[in-house]
């Protein structure tokens, strides 16, 4: 889970040259509009079904408890001011910024401390608990009101970063929300970001009618190598009806690029994959990824997985795979010994060429050919990553389809599952199912940049919206630990093999 964002970055390829960023001494700027503006706003149904539903508040405000809790010890570690009642002084900012209209701005020179800017708009009394709030954590800190404004600005040299969101919010903003967050600098603060990899990301959020709309730009440090070979349809195990579809392409020097994937590298690399599921059983979710030749691949594969299902791994306890074991027949390779599910990975040969093509429940066969539409989508020059679902059929009308098999999977692999009764299970509830269709694309635009769009009903994919109620979820929030606890050595002798005596993860209603 570590990695669950990393779904955005498939589409993403290995670097070879230098390439100026734009601005190099940017960390991260962000405007928000408020949701005070949303409640009165033109077509705002989709954001407010999503965020502002009773299930949606509870869930902001358990994020803004959990927040408060651990900003106060990021900033005593990276500031070096303890302050006592920390939380209890944060936690209403917490709930000014969900609600009022802000600025922020945070810029440092590479290797150098990070001065940050912040201007919200609030009444006078709002403003002075900001100041009383504030001040203990940032004594050198600056306060300047103004027009129904307050800039926080924490810097003490010259140019202020706060000078500039002046002049921003002299201009009333147009926009829902709008995002500049360079990652790489970040790392400096925040290390655990340096494995996900992320390029610098602009994104801006609009409601041009009844559907959000995200825009945004990807720009990376260094010229991209990506090779978009034309597109390899599995048109003969793809058919309808399917509720999600997912291609990507111009993976290959990115998964070279990838030390987790060295372990289990294949060669040639691939360099596309698609993903799609069927709708109504839980576990129709299936992947094929183009090979020159699959059976070699597959046996590639085999050599890669059977030392991790070898029976001195197995017989641990606490290890994701206990239990199971890898069996090679022909041309395919299946995992026994997992419950509910049979996982399987074939070579096959189709119209458009030789594929590894996995699941983990049979592929039912039916006769209605593929939308023309979904090629035209693809014919898209530059075109890296497509992604088109309907999301509440994704989640399924009582979460059975989509968080069913992610529940089960979590539970194979020794991670906690997502509590039926918690917060985020709640908001899942809701909001999913009550969610039509998405459609995501990456393309490249540039040597060093791509562009990335989408327009849905809700600001996330079923996919997503589900590995961010685990992350909010998570006992170290903001980190994203879901491991389970190791259990005592009694227990380990008493119950050698958990794993299949554990009962079915259907979710709870």
């Amino acid at each position: 889970m570590k990695n669950v964002f990393m779904i955005f970055l498939l589409a993403l390829a290995a670097v070879t040259a230098s390439a100026a960023l734009p601005q190099p001494d940017l960390v991260a700027q962000i405007h928000f509009a408020g949701s005070q503006k949303f409640a009165i706003a033109p077509n705002a149904a989709a954001f407010t079904n999503e965020f502002s539903s009773p299930e949606a508040v509870a869930l902001r405000a358990q994020t803004a408890d959990k927040l408060s809790r651990w900003l106060p010890v990021w900033l005593q570690a990276n500031v070096g001011v303890p302050v006592a009642g920390g939380a209890a002084r944060l936690r209403p900012l917490f709930d000014d910024l969900q609600r009022a209209e802000w600025w922020m701005e945070a810029r440092a020179p590479v290797g150098g401390r990070a001065d940050v800017a912040l201007a919200i708009k609030l009444d006078a009394a709002r403003a002075q608990l900001w100041q009383a709030n504030l001040r203990p954590f940032f004594p050198a800190a600056s306060f300047k009101s103004g027009g129904g404004w307050l800039i926080f600005d924490s810097g003490t040299g010259s140019p202020k970063v706060g000078d500039a969101l002046a002049q921003k919010i002299a201009t009333p903003a147009t926009g829902w929300l709008s995002v500049d967050i360079n990652w790489p600098r970040l790392t400096q603060w925040i290390p655990q970001l340096h494995a996900l990899g992320l390029p610098e990301t602009r994104l801006s959020l609009t409601a041009p009618d009844d559907k959000l709309k995200v825009t945004g730009t990807l720009l990376f440090p260094d010229t991209l190598s990506l090779n978009l070979d034309p597109w390899q349809v599995p048109t003969g195990s793809l058919h309808q009806p399917f509720v999600s579809f997912t291609a990507v392409r111009g993976i290959s020097a990115w998964l070279k690029g990838q030390a987790w994937a060295q372990p289990y590298r294949i060669e040639p690399s691939p360099n596309q994959a698609f993903v799609w599921a069927l709708p109504q059983i839980p576990f129709q979710t299936f992947v094929a990824v183009p090979f020159p030749d699959a059976a070699n691949a597959l046996m590639q594969t085999y050599s890669r997985l059977q030392p991790i299902f070898s029976p001195s791994l197995a017989s641990n306890p606490n290890g994701p795979v206990m239990g199971f074991s890898l069996q090679l027949t022909n041309r395919e390779i299946h995992l026994t010994g997992v419950p509910f599910i049979a996982p399987y990975l074939q070579a096959i040969k189709e119209p458009a060429g030789q594929f590894l093509f996995g699941g983990v429940f049979p592929n039912t066969t039916r006769g209605a050919a593929l939308p023309a539409d979904l090629f035209t989508q693809l014919s898209a020059r530059n075109m890296v990553l497509y992604h088109w679902e309907i999301t509440a059929e994704r989640f399924g009308p009582k979460l059975d389809l989509l968080p069913q098999l992610a529940q089960l999977g979590l539970m194979l692999t020794a991670h906690k599952q997502l509590d039926g009764q918690s917060a985020a299970y709640r908001w899942l509830n809701r909001v999913g199912p009550k969610l039509g269709n998405s459609v995501t694309q990456i393309t490249q635009t540039g040597p060093a940049e791509m562009t990335c769009t989408r327009k849905s009903a809700g600001l996330f994919t079923a996919a997503e919206m589900f590995a961010l109620a685990n992350w909010l979820e998570a006992d170290d929030f903001p980190g994203c630990d879901l491991s389970l606890p190791k259990r005592p050595a009694k227990l380990k002798r008493m119950h050698p093999n958990p794993a299949a005596t554990v009962p079915a993860p259907a979710p709870a209603h």
